[in-house]
């Protein structure tokens, strides 16, 4: 038996809400040491409750799609998990992290509000239908292959469940070696599959395996690319942040620099202000 996570169901009625502010699912990408993840967290809290903006927290326990076997990966379930419960108690903020095999589920689902699908995996029906299973809130982030419209599939499978609680997140799609593009299309082609639409806006800068061993990424572009995806109506930002993104240990190239965030959160409330009006 899963407990409950008392925070689920006010959740979802900000992600699936129309007409207020985007929500921000932000923190690093990986749970580099104990007390990282608990000091972007706390900062992460002071950014967005001075601005307004819903904030669920994110970072991994486990990087399962890494470039090389050498890669570090982070601390494993158990640790990670406690990890990030603590995070969650100390600061009280919701928890997103991502669920690579049907074993994790359960466990992540006892500490995680939100169970995200990696896009590598977004279709594999039994991953998907285990984490919907569970109750809690699922983001389904689109395959680097897949069209917008082809994401219809994977979310109906955990709708299926009757599990109505269900995001889909644009990643940018694979064009070329080593690149990804955004296709601004995609947003609305997402939004009327019926579920709520959240852009990660830092993994769509990534340039995959673009190092060689690892991978690179273009963070400079992520200042252009978030207020589009704002002006184009997206539900929820994604974003990796760090405090020095070049010692980051996973994603440091796409990551942003956390000390620039609110001012570039600002700007963002600003461009949704005016495309709401």
């Amino acid at each position: 038996m899963i407990p409950a996570v008392p925070a689920g169901d006010r959740l979802w009625k900000v992600f699936s809400r129309r007409g207020g502010p985007f929500f921000l699912i932000a923190g690093p990408c990986v749970i580099e040491n104990p007390r990282h993840p608990a000091q972007v967290a706390g900062r992460l809290k002071e950014i967005t409750g001075a601005l307004g903006i819903p904030l669920v927290f994110k970072a991994s326990y486990d990087k399962a799609n890494r470039s090389s076997l050498g890669s570090y990966r982070g601390p494993g379930l158990e640790r990670g998990l406690d990890i990030l419960a603590e995070v969650r108690a100390r600061h009280g903020v919701p928890i997103l992290t991502d669920v690579h095999e049907v074993a994790q589920v359960e466990k992540a689902a006892e500490v995680a509000d939100v169970l995200q699908i990696p896009a590598f995996l977004c279709r594999q029906t039994d991953l998907v239908v285990a984490a919907a299973r569970t109750g809690r809130i699922v983001n389904i982030k689109k395959g680097q292959f897949m069209a917008p419209w082809d994401m219809k599939g994977p979310l109906e499978k955990a709708a299926a469940t009757g599990n109505r609680k269900v995001m889909v997140t644009e990643r940018g799609f694979s064009f070329g070696y080593n690149n990804l593009v955004v296709d601004m299309r995609s947003f609305p082609a997402l939004r009327a599959l019926g579920f709520p639409v959240v852009f990660d806006v830092t993994h769509s800068v990534q340039r995959p395996g673009g190092l060689g061993d690892r991978s690179g990424g273009e963070a400079h572009y992520i200042d252009t690319l978030a207020p589009a995806g704002v002006a184009a109506g997206v539900h929820g930002l994604f974003m990796e942040v760090h405090q020095n993104p070049a010692r980051a240990l996973s994603d440091g190239p796409n990551s942003y620099r956390l000390g620039r965030l609110e001012a570039l959160l600002g700007r963002l409330l600003a461009v949704h202000a005016a495309t709401r009006v």
